[in-house]
């Protein structure tokens, strides 16, 4: 039976209706589609990339309950995060977003570990989203060490504590007040059993902030925490929750290590104007070590401040001739009244009692004022 003129026609306009409107209805969706779906990480250390340059972790440790960041555009947020942990002890977690190398997982093209005396600059901003009812502080993470490792626990971490909400402080005790880009901080000092940590925390909320790492990484060094010729393995921005913690966010951040300066102890550097010598008198875990620092340069140096870093296992029990700051890791020795000053080619020196465990070893290397030695 064949079909009349007036029904193919029919047919034909009704076909062609539908597929405008399948067409519209296509236009629709992709106009209200989102350019990509945020990425959910729910796996205890699962990260995930963005921006192309940058690492977000869920990196949940101190717990067994269930949590999951959602990675953005540009930061993170925290979408699931149960259970909680007693506030005068470690946090649950720290999820967060970095650059550089954290246990073996480095962000693409980071150019970390970096020396700390070859970076010129380390400009990183950060916005958080805050919440109530939560027990958290808001953490900006810097962590150094005298080698370029990429895995495994740093010697030194600097905590950036941008806020905090609950009955909660950071390791070790307050020392003192310092300004440090433009702002005044408490200062606390620490170890909480595998590394120093030294924790510059805000007296209020702050929530968005543009400022230069290495102000604080030069604190640091000053206060005798690290060395400028250890390095700069990650940069990291996040939060520690100790009671729940949902929808804390990371709405943007960035990092960037600016190198270029000359590494003074390496080739093309200038020659180190002190020279060590390090004589240690060992026996079965105890051992004295005499110390002597000549100045090498042609100016006389006042105030001085001899940094180095004990090898694991060891303790320093008394000194004379000096008073070192720290007992284990990165040691500071300052001088006496007596012996504050070095003469050009003049020397002067101090002494020390300690403990060590597994075998002895010197130290590696010694830095005078924050400029390397080289040792005799």
């Amino acid at each position: 039976m064949r079909s009349s003129p007036h029904r193919l026609r029919t047919v034909r306009a009704l076909f062609g209706a539908l597929l405008t409107t399948l067409a519209t209805l296509a236009a629709l969706l992709a106009a209200t589609a989102p350019a990509r779906a945020d990425t959910v990480v729910c796996e205890q250390f699962g990260s995930t990339v963005i921006q192309g340059r940058y690492v977000v972790q869920n990196n949940r440790w101190g717990t067994s309950a269930p949590q999951c960041v959602t990675a953005t555009d540009t930061g993170f947020r925290v979408t699931q995060a149960d259970g909680s942990v007693p506030t005068n002890g470690a946090p649950k977690s720290y999820p967060s977003v970095f650059n550089g190398c954290h246990y073996t997982n480095c962000s693409p093209g980071t150019n970390l570990p970096a020396q700390l005396s070859t970076i010129s600059s380390a400009p990183s901003s950060i916005s958080y989203g805050y919440v109530s009812g939560a027990v958290y502080n808001a953490s900006y993470d810097i962590w150094l060490d005298p080698t370029p490792r990429t895995d495994g626990v740093n010697r030194t971490e600097i905590m950036i504590w941008f806020n905090r909400v609950g009955p909660i402080q950071p390791i070790g005790s307050q020392v003192g007040t310092a300004s440090v880009g433009g702002r005044s901080w408490e200062v606390w000092t620490g170890s909480n059993g595998s590394n120093d940590v030294i924790s510059f925390v805000a007296p209020s909320a702050i929530s968005s902030w543009s400022f230069d790492v290495m102000d604080f990484v030069d604190q640091t060094v000053a206060r005798g925490l690290a060395q400028s010729n250890w390095y700069l393995t990650s940069v990291q921005a996040g939060f520690e929750p100790w009671q729940n913690g949902a929808g804390l966010a990371v709405n943007s951040f960035s990092s960037t290590v600016n190198t270029g300066g000359q590494d003074p102890g390496g080739p093309g550097g200038p020659a180190a104007a002190c020279q060590v010598a390090y004589e240690a008198n060992v026996w079965q875990g105890g051992f004295t070590a005499d110390v002597t620092v000549k100045n090498t340069g042609s100016a006389a140096v006042d105030g001085w401040k001899l940094g180095f870093t004990l090898p694991s296992g060891q303790r320093v029990a008394n000194a004379w001739n000096a008073t070192l700051s720290g007992t284990s890791g990165a040691v500071t020795a300052s001088p006496a009244a007596h012996n504050a000053r070095i003469a050009a080619g003049g020397t002067q020196s101090f002494g020390f009692q300690g403990t060590y465990s597994g075998g002895f070893a010197e130290p590696a290397g010694f830095t005078l004022n924050g400029t390397p030695c080289s040792v005799a």
